[in-house]
């Protein structure tokens, strides 16, 4: 494979382009959207949360109890699929939206599920906190954007394997280790205040000592059965995160600064729509961050006009997004430019650089 042009480094080449060109904390597009319809939108309420948390947690706690019940026989294993999805893959989704506040409207509620879906997900509370803030400030800005999950020419060989959580969370245990003992990287103070970076080596230490708990509790027992319950469905329940999160951005723009261009919104099927809390639709979660994930399906209806047409399911925007991929290896400047309907203001000439445009199916 061909070496990248692209330097994805926080602190390298790329990085001082983005600032120099005018792409780091640029102004993004947006559809235009009446003040008082936008304010509904992003009105906050705690009932749908509620409602959402109550059947998550109540699912975890049935499919680990079966998993503990039918431990050592094959019925433990449908129990340990379902516990490791709402483990390994659904705590993607409600690091995200509690992470931005607008989950519940109370806010000390956001916090807890934040910080135990953080944990569950093997993301440092404080540290994603920030690189989320930036990965919206400068979305798929290369040298920006800690949060770009497939980078060109991709690694297909890591994409495959993050599908069993081995890169995310190798990368994520070695980053736990290293903040708990003290060290804060150069990437991470680019985005991390500095009084902000005593907080997350605080809360590395206690990650930690919970797993080193969790290890001298399955060597005492003799099993790994504390450890399919708490570290390990980070690995065998990951695979439903990593198919929903490769579509956000996979195989679209970089370095533009329309949500259109670089996001993707998706038709979900009912059950993963919940796993993952509506963020399949992408664009109009990155053009209005503030608008909770229930309000999702109401601001898609009333800004599809100026969208590009969603994909029409997961594998629909898998036949998509693989060949280019693919064709990425050959030339990584290629990308997908979704075609915009009549009704849609165009996107601006200078952000197409080498694309193909696909159709609405």
């Amino acid at each position: 494979m061909a070496p990248s042009k692209r330097d994805y480094s926080l602190i390298g080449r790329d990085a001082e382009a983005a600032v120099a060109n005018g792409l780091a904390a640029a102004e993004w597009y947006h559809t235009d959207i009446p003040r008082k319809q936008m304010k509904e939108l992003m009105k906050r309420s705690d009932g749908p949360a509620i409602r959402d948390t109550i059947i998550w947690l109540a699912a975890l706690i049935i499919s680990a109890a079966g998993g503990i019940w039918f431990w050592g026989g094959w019925w433990c294993v449908p129990f340990f699929l379902v516990y490791g999805v709402l483990y390994g893959s659904s705590t993607d989704s409600r690091w995200h939206e509690c992470g931005h506040g607008t989950a519940f409207k109370t806010q000390w509620m956001n916090d807890a599920v934040y910080q135990l879906a953080c944990f569950m997900i093997m993301r440092n509370p404080v540290i994603w906190r920030w690189s989320h803030t930036r990965h919206h400030t400068d979305t798929i800005i290369v040298g920006r954007d800690p949060e770009i999950a497939v980078m060109r020419p991709p690694d297909l060989v890591r994409v495959v394997l993050n599908f069993f959580g081995i890169y995310d969370a190798w990368y994520g245990m070695s980053d736990m280790v290293r903040n708990a003992f003290g060290n804060i990287s150069a990437a991470e103070k680019t985005f991390i205040p500095e009084q902000e970076q005593p907080k997350a080596i605080r809360i590395a230490r206690i990650w930690l000592a919970i797993y080193v708990a969790t290890i001298a509790l399955a060597v005492y027992m003799g099993s790994i059965l504390p450890l399919m319950l708490v570290g390990l469905p980070r690995l065998y329940g990951s695979w439903h995160m990593v198919m929903c999160g490769l579509l956000q951005h996979g195989g679209l723009a970089d370095n533009v600064t329309d949500h259109r261009l670089n996001s993707r919104t998706v038709y979900m099927n009912p059950l993963s729509r919940f796993i993952y809390w509506n963020m399949n639709y992408h664009v109009e979660h990155h053009m209005f961050p503030m608008v909770p994930y229930h309000a999702l399906p109401k601001l898609h209806e009333m800004i599809k006009h100026d969208l590009p047409a969603p994909s029409p399911s997961i594998w629909a925007a898998y036949k998509e997004m693989v060949p280019a991929f693919i064709r990425q290896l050959r030339n990584e400047d290629y990308f997908l430019k979704r075609e915009l309907p009549a009704t849609a203001k165009p996107y601006r000439d200078e952000l197409h650089g080498e694309a193909i445009s696909v159709p609405a199916e």
